[in-house]
């Protein structure tokens, strides 16, 4: 049967972790990985724009040994003349050995995957998912802290929207000893059905906050999120809540000597540059390490094609 990443929680936590043991592995033999595409096409279908997701998996198809092809925009494809998702993965599917999709609505990726002869990696579907973020954020973490259980996580900007959080929520939640923190105006505060189906139904202990500075102490992590222009239907609500929260080196000095601030990118005003240089600031490291776990993924997914 094939395989496609659709869902972070498409993934077992053993799968999670060999993954993420192959992409260390990456990290430290990069010689040993590459050419294990060597003759594979990726297809990277962006149907909304991207900068370090699609990049990443051209990269890390490229440093596999394989070969790039596809769009960066819904404008420059045949979406623009009214082609259905179904039909563009079906013809993709021709010419690629596996497809990486980033689409603005909610189960694209899900729908291509009924059609397509090729894996198809969900690259972020609306607000919704973005299970190769959570890979690159779960490898982050583990490499950071050495471990992936007892720790207390700071989700702090637009928990509504956030696909990467709900990802991430979605994935942490399944380890041991986790507690949330979160941090989020009442206008943006974490989807009714994500504190019900994953948090409230697997027992995880969290706290919903309006401040970050009376937590910042408490935290191992604190993952920051952009809020988001493109998710508002208003924009006079965008503009009233883009600089809610910023992260500057006075709300730095009240966290842990250890703690790790990540973040998906872009960021826009929600971290102040001040803070790049403090060696707590991981989110260049994570954007590096999206790469290598991507790499990892196309080479589990096609090595499972292949025994289909």
């Amino acid at each position: 049967m094939l395989r496609h990443l659709i869902d972070i929680e498409d993934l077992s936590i053993e799968e999670i972790s060999a993954l993420l043991d192959t992409a260390d592995d990456i990290i430290a033999n990069p010689a040993a990985y590459s050419e294990v595409c060597r003759g594979k096409k990726l297809a990277t279908l962006f149907f909304e724009p991207s900068t370090r997701t699609r990049l990443s998996f051209e990269a890390a198809m490229m440093e596999l040994g394989g070969n790039v092809l596809g769009f960066s925009s819904a404008d420059t494809s045949s979406a623009s003349k009214g082609e259905s998702v179904a039909d563009t993965v079906r013809v993709v599917s021709c010419y690629a050995d596996i497809i990486a999709m980033r689409h603005p609505k909610e189960g694209a990726p899900m729908v291509g995957a009924q059609f397509a002869d090729v894996p198809i990696i969900n690259a972020g579907d609306g607000g919704h998912n973005h299970p190769t973020q959570t890979l690159t954020d779960l490898l982050t973490i583990r490499r950071e802290k050495g471990r992936l259980d007892k720790l207390t996580v700071g989700l702090c900007g637009d928990l509504k929207f956030g696909r990467t959080v709900h990802s991430l929520i979605a994935a942490l939640s399944r380890y041991e000893n986790i507690r949330f923190v979160l941090i989020a105006p009442e206008e943006l505060r974490l989807p009714q059905y994500v504190l019900r189906d994953v948090l409230e139904r697997r027992g995880c202990d969290y706290v919903e906050v309006e401040e970050m500075e009376p937590v910042m102490g408490e935290l191992d992590i604190l993952y920051m999120t952009r809020v988001q222009k493109e998710r508002f239907f208003n924009e006079a609500d965008y503009i009233r809540l883009k600089d809610t929260y910023i992260l500057d080196t006075e709300k730095l000095s009240l966290a842990k000597p250890d703690l790790s601030v990540m973040h998906p990118l872009p960021r826009v005003n929600e971290i102040s540059v001040q803070v790049d240089n403090d060696p707590r600031a991981c989110y260049f490291r994570q954007a590096r390490n999206g790469k290598y776990v991507r790499m990892a993924l196309i080479k589990k997914l096609l090595e499972a094609a292949k025994e289909a």
